[in-house]
């Protein structure tokens, strides 16, 4: 079964990049116990239910994150399933059931934080779950993409509106996390400057 203490969290690092992988197990180790796989199929057969965290690229030969994500999910594990890749995120992320997405290069701190943030999300309910999943989403989204872009995308203003109907639904919640908008990358509604 899953843990829910951070210090024994067990995390599945997967990257078909080697040399990525390891550096990120090797950033990892000092607080986590930490499982690496150089590939889709390998990343199936690390899982189990002991994975807090997956830390899993998108872009591999053979089976790709977008793969393994599903069928992680298929399994109804508790694991939370962070996306660290190099592919610009679109419109098609918010169908996607992940936590957090990542763009390379990640920094070490960013790859602490980051998993650090997800070991606290599973402490709370699902709406709160959901509601970090969709703000991390939103936040990729107005990182990667155009004021223009989002305005005209019915996925981003169907997923705000999401955002919106959670947040109300978790008020309370929501003003006992002090840390909320700086840890989980809480929404900026200023309009971004045309570049």
């Amino acid at each position: 079964m899953a843990t829910t203490s951070t210090d024994a969290a067990t995390i599945l690092v997967v990257d078909d990049e080697r040399d990525v992988a390891d550096l990120y197990a090797f950033r990892l180790e000092e607080q986590y116990t930490v499982r690496t796989a150089y590939g889709g199929q390998e990343a199936l057969e690390a899982f189990d239910s002991d994975i807090d965290v997956v830390l899993l690229d998108r872009r591999m030969p053979g089976l790709t994150g977008d793969e393994v994500l599903q069928r992680v999910r298929e399994a109804d594990a508790d694991a939370r399933v962070v996306m660290v890749t190099a592919i610009d995120p679109d419109v098609d992320i918010v169908d996607m059931n992940f936590d957090d997405y990542l763009c390379k290069p990640v920094g070490k701190e960013t790859l602490l934080e980051a998993v650090a943030h997800q070991l606290t999300a599973r402490e709370y309910g699902e709406t709160v779950q959901e509601l970090f999943r969709a703000t991390s989403k939103v936040g990729v989204l107005e990182a990667e993409k155009s004021a223009e872009e989002l305005d005209d995308s019915e996925e981003y203003q169907s997923l705000t509106q999401r955002i919106e109907e959670l947040r109300a639904e978790q008020s309370d919640l929501i003003e006992e996390l002090d840390d909320f908008e700086a840890a989980f990358n809480a929404i900026d509604r200023t309009p971004k400057e045309p570049m």
